[in-house]
């Protein structure tokens, strides 16, 4: 029998920049604080600048709390951890981010795309798509390729990391369905679009991976667990789901937010992942992802769609070059 996964304690170059989204809180906190406590810069990407503050705060403590303990593989130095804004709801926050994030100069060595919403009300973004599939895969989607020119001028072994789900196993994928057009508030199933924008991430990283397969950059997916965080906000209105979490956690299902941040740390800074694509991870262990996120004909159907629905996000020549890569 194999022992927990982990992640390598082996200390970080300060000079490598790691973005995390959604690293205020959850496994993303648990995520930005471990991979800066290694020694790597990072930029923890959400919508509030008071809770990444605050979150950079505890992550000072923490940070200390380890040191105290005697951990292994922590930076001598202080942490490195800034704030930028960036709201994935709307299209126009994820592109002034990228363009700020551009601003700054920096490489860009990991994109870490963490953040994300669970079984959510129907609901429409300003942009006119349903909010779990602009939060959890689109608008994600608009930043790794808005940033991949600059990851492609950051050195070797640059990492796109996609927090999926297994939930995505329960997902089959239907290009009329993908806006929800059809359906209204009281009759929404709202996991099965959970389930959905998770497939689509797992999609994402084979169509993508064969785009960029000669590039130094590389594409992988994970399941961080059944995790008991602020992830489950968004479906405390409903009896069922809540009943259900609270199962997991009585029974010892869900794990903590640090637990489900270890495969997530692993993939984006274990040294034996250099060079590794098109794995779906779970337990830090590559595993078989569902049959309908291999089917090619699909993913390609889905990056069509991702391109259209982005026709005022992306230049021809950033799609051309990509599609030429």
């Amino acid at each position: 029998m194999g022992g927990s996964p982990s992640f390598p304690r082996e200390a970080l170059s300060p000079e490598r920049v790691v973005i995390v989204t959604g690293g205020n809180t959850g496994i993303g906190y648990e995520t930005a604080k471990w991979i800066a406590m290694l020694g790597a810069h990072v930029i923890i990407a959400c919508r509030s600048k008071e809770r990444a503050l605050h979150a950079i705060s505890i992550m000072e403590a923490d940070f200390q709390e380890e040191k105290q303990k005697g951990t292994s593989g922590l930076t001598s130095g202080t942490l490195s951890v800034e704030f930028m804004e960036l709201d994935l709801s709307s299209l126009k926050s994820t592109l002034k981010f990228v363009e700020d994030f551009k601003a700054l100069g920096k490489p860009l060595h990991v994109l870490i795309c963490n953040a994300g919403l669970g079984m959510h009300p129907l609901t429409y973004t300003e942009d006119g798509n349903e909010l779990m599939f602009q939060v959890n895969y689109l608008g994600h989607f608009l930043v790794v390729m808005k940033l991949l020119p600059v990851m492609y001028q950051s050195g070797p072994d640059c990492r796109v990391v996609l927090v999926s789900s297994v939930a995505h196993n329960w997902a089959s994928f239907d290009l009329d369905k993908i806006q929800a057009r059809q359906y209204n508030e009281a009759n929404f199933d709202r996991a099965e679009y959970y389930y959905k924008s998770k497939l689509y991430q797992v999609m994402q990283m084979y169509s993508l991976n064969r785009r960029i397969h000669q590039s130094n950059v590389v594409v992988n997916c994970l399941h961080p667990g059944v995790v008991d965080s602020e992830f489950t906000r968004s479906f405390r209105d409903d009896c069922h789901w809540t009943c259900l979490y609270r199962c997991a956690k009585c029974t010892g299902v869900s794990i903590t937010p640090y637990k489900g941040a270890i495969t997530s740390i692993d993939v984006a800074v274990n040294r034996k992942h250099e060079g590794v694509r098109d794995v779906y991870f779970d337990k830090c262990a590559p595993v078989t992802p569902s049959p309908e996120s291999r089917n090619q004909e699909k993913q390609e159907e889905l990056w069509r769609f991702s391109l259209a629905c982005l026709k005022d996000y992306l230049t021809e020549e950033e799609v051309k070059d990509l599609e030429k890569t």
